[in-house]
């Protein structure tokens, strides 16, 4: 894995911005980083984040590129003839994580997947598959306006993060289902 940081103090931090001055700004890059770690690992993470004084606010940009990080669940099983949890892996092709002078993380995509494609003519001939629903209104895209794209990009960043969040408690529940009854399927 390639790790690059710099910390930038003083007047020339005032790029990234105000707070920067005084406190710095911390820039990281992580790319190709492949690790396996056990969900003890996470959840006894929590009493070394804690702290009794409040820390000053950095602001940074971590960004990750093609990383693959794979958890296992090192628990002690309920039932010894449960086949186990499966290993849950996550992979990042580009991810941005900034926090600001308010002190909040913002999550965001590579510069990649925010590009917008020019849309390909549609020929009048070619009927849509029975499976198609319309997502547009009758005066299709070209009645948008560019200021909405912005907003529309927002809200479905929102229903992309609604939805990986439903995928997980699905996956939860069927994982405590199983815990119950191994032969359990869908």
């Amino acid at each position: 894995p390639e790790v690059c940081l710099r910390l930038e103090v003083g007047p020339n931090a005032a790029v990234h911005s105000s707070l920067a001055v005084q406190n710095g700004f911390l820039h990281m890059l992580v790319h190709s980083y492949r690790a396996e770690l056990f969900m003890s690992f996470l959840t006894n993470l929590g009493p070394f984040l804690e702290d009794e004084i409040i820390p000053e606010v950095i602001p940074m940009e971590i960004e990750v590129v093609d990383a693959k990080i794979t958890l296992k669940d090192d628990s002690p099983r309920v039932y010894p003839t449960s086949p186990g949890p499966v290993p849950i892996t996550l992979a990042v092709d580009h991810i941005i994580v900034k926090r600001k002078d308010d002190g909040v993380f913002y999550l965001t995509g590579g510069e990649d997947s925010l590009r917008l494609e020019k849309p390909e003519p549609v020929v009048q001939d070619q009927k849509a598959p029975a499976e198609c629903v319309l997502a547009a209104p009758p005066g299709g895209v070209r009645g948008l306006q560019l200021k909405d794209l912005p907003e529309l990009q927002r809200e479905l960043q929102t229903m992309k993060i609604a939805l990986a969040e439903a995928n997980m408690d699905k996956a939860r529940l069927l994982q405590e289902i199983r815990k119950y009854n191994p032969l359990f399927q869908l």
